[in-house]
């Protein structure tokens, strides 16, 4: 379409002038680009997927996805932190804050003015909701949370935060809700930021919970309605982590094709070598499968349908497609992929962030054959 054109055309424009030659720097100073941050919000991008009346852009799942890859391209930390604010963080105030959480939070985090964290995993809780011990309990003028959560993506300088909180154990997962919880709130604490091997522009860290009290207008959506609410968004994450996983392994066959042509061995480019075109082809076609398994899916999404299965499949697969096209790109560069001088060491450590949000890919690939019918 030409709209999607248009628009990846803008974003790559952007992504090559602003976002990879900041790349580096992002990574080896592993603070929060608040320069970036501010320029990605300027150009709308936050509120894409949201409609105009409230401020947004008013773009499909498509567009959304184009977003996603072209900043994971440039660098996977702006894509992570950007993907939190157009989507977790954001979500669930959209659709179930009130006008008050709208106007103070949800628009100006679209314009960038505050940042958002969605908080649902656990030290013993990932895939497993059922799993989750961090609770609410009821009082008479709201709710009180107390547990852990962590690995918490923006949380070091988030403004507030989405909390899946369990609020009757008896009830499994029909007893779990949402909470909206804004940074200051007494019994709050967030921990200093994690030191990890990637997305190291991309703070992540733990929130703790001690009778921490919310009003009763905090809960996000009906009483036990958290993990459907949580589910009615869940392939829009996979498809969206499968577009970020895009992004990063064309990058990465980008700099490998583009080092094949200037490294001379035995007198001739290595990329003349069939040993680096058969990698190099192999990497090409598996990110043109991703690409089209990707698109596909946000096509079917944009015309109402969940496409649970093959965002699924899209995510288990470009993420797997992006880890391979790491390692290969280490492989070609040779003893330079272990030098720190040259972007593949970051694509390498990026990619593993790719295999665990959304789903790991074991236990996609047992959704997938539940969605196949076994």
């Amino acid at each position: 379409m030409k709209e999607e054109e248009l628009f990846r055309k803008t974003l790559s424009r952007f992504v090559d002038q602003e976002i990879m030659p900041a790349a580096r720097e992002i990574d080896e100073k592993e603070e929060f680009p608040e320069a970036i941050f501010k320029k990605v919000a300027k150009l709308g991008f936050f509120g894409i997927r949201y409609p105009k009346e409230i401020g947004g852009e008013g773009g499909n799942t498509t567009l959304f996805c184009i977003l996603c890859e072209e900043l994971a391209r440039g660098s996977m930390a702006v894509a992570a932190f950007t993907a939190m604010q157009c989507l977790m963080g954001t979500d669930f105030i959209f659709r179930y804050g009130t006008e008050d959480h709208k106007k103070r939070l949800l628009l100006p985090a679209l314009k960038g003015e505050k940042i958002v964290a969605f908080a649902l995993t656990e030290p013993e809780a990932g895939t497993d909701l059922s799993a989750i011990r961090t609770t609410a309990k009821k009082v008479k003028d709201g709710f009180v949370i107390n547990g852990l959560k962590t690995w918490i993506t923006n949380a070091p300088y988030a403004d507030c935060f989405t909390v899946l909180c369990q609020t009757d154990k008896e009830k499994g997962l029909k007893g779990l809700d949402f909470f909206l919880v804004e940074k200051g709130a007494l019994g709050l604490s967030v921990s200093t930021k994690f030191d990890k091997l990637g997305t190291k522009g991309a703070p992540v860290s733990e929130l703790s919970f001690d009778d921490c009290h919310l009003p009763l207008e905090n809960r996000l959506g009906e009483e036990g309605k958290g993990h459907d609410n949580l589910r009615a968004i869940l392939a829009e994450i996979r498809v969206m982590t499968a577009a970020l996983s895009l992004g990063l392994a064309r990058a990465a066959c980008d700099a490998s094709i583009q080092y094949a042509k200037e490294r001379v061995q035995f007198g001739r480019p290595i990329g003349k070598f069939q040993a680096i075109q058969m990698k190099i082809a192999n990497l090409a076609t598996d990110i043109e499968a991703s690409r089209l398994m990707v698109y596909n899916t946000t096509r079917l999404m944009d015309q109402g349908i969940e496409g649970m299965k093959e965002a699924s499949m899209a995510k288990y697969f470009a993420s797997e497609t992006a880890c391979r096209a790491a390692d290969e790109a280490t492989r070609i560069f040779g003893a330079y992929g272990f030098s720190m001088e040259y972007p593949v060491q970051r694509f390498y450590r990026d990619a593993r962030f790719l295999l665990y949000g959304g789903g790991t890919s074991e236990i996609l690939q047992v959704i997938i054959a539940k969605e196949l019918g076994l």
